[in-house]
């Protein structure tokens, strides 16, 4: 039976499909020896290479589920030529995994890691609308004002935030519940508003909220992959 190279690449563990996608698009790929279009297809008997190393299809691997407390200063990409300070590397599990979306370099707190690329896509949807909830502490007093105006949307990117819920804690901190990720999204809200971010803290994502120090990651509980597929049950996928 035919797969989709990008399909292939995810239910072997390698990468997800959205990476699968760019390695394939900056000719990193090739299926016997060639370098594929995309949405090639690749059978049993095709051989397939990521920059010349031989992915072997031959036996499924078992799908793992990581919660990760990522610090500042990690960077949440799987190329370790480019970054010395990379969540791979920091990790070192045993096995090929890879993050589900990003943290940016001075945020800290949960971030999932996988070797599953059908749940990354679903999870990386943006109009399926799952919750990712942040602890925010900005450079001066915040007050009703700024509040209601995070909550009501905030133009950025060329658009306008979605409604979200934002909750004060603090003279200068704020609980903000987000279903959509945009590049660096609370940072340029509050720079929109004349704020800026001094710490960002992602507690929960979906149902699984940071309960590990700092630098630590601890597998999903059989509750918590359930409940998660539960709440993916009508995602859409990024590909088909």
């Amino acid at each position: 039976m035919s797969t989709r190279i990008n399909k292939f690449l995810s239910e072997v563990g390698y990468c997800s499909r959205r990476r699968a996608d760019r390695l394939i698009e900056e000719g990193k790929v090739t299926i016997n020896g060639k370098i594929p279009e995309m949405g090639s297809k690749v059978d049993d008997c095709d051989q397939v290479e990521v920059e010349g190393q031989r992915i072997e299809k031959s036996t499924k691997q078992k799908n793992i589920y990581l919660a990760f407390n990522k610090p500042v200063g990690i960077v949440c990409t799987t190329n370790r030529r480019l970054e010395p300070y990379n969540i791979i590397d920091f990790i070192k599990y045993p096995k090929r995994i890879f993050p589900v979306g990003r943290l940016d370099k001075l945020s800290e707190g949960l971030i999932f890691l996988t070797n599953d690329g059908d749940i990354v896509n679903k999870i990386l949807r943006a109009r399926n609308n799952h919750e990712k909830e942040y602890i925010v502490s900005v450079n001066r007093p915040i007050n009703k004002d700024f509040i209601q105006t995070m909550s009501n949307g905030v133009e950025i990117l060329e658009t306008k935030t979605k409604n979200c819920l934002v909750k004060q804690l603090g003279p200068k901190k704020f609980r903000i519940v987000l279903t959509q990720g945009l590049n660096r999204q609370i940072r340029r809200m509050c720079e929109a508003l004349g704020y800026r971010v001094q710490s960002l803290k992602r507690v929960r994502i979906m149902n699984i909220k940071l309960d590990v120090p700092t630098g630590k990651y601890r597998k999903f509980t059989k509750k918590e992959l359930l409940e998660l597929n539960e709440l993916l049950k009508n995602s859409s996928k990024t590909f088909s």
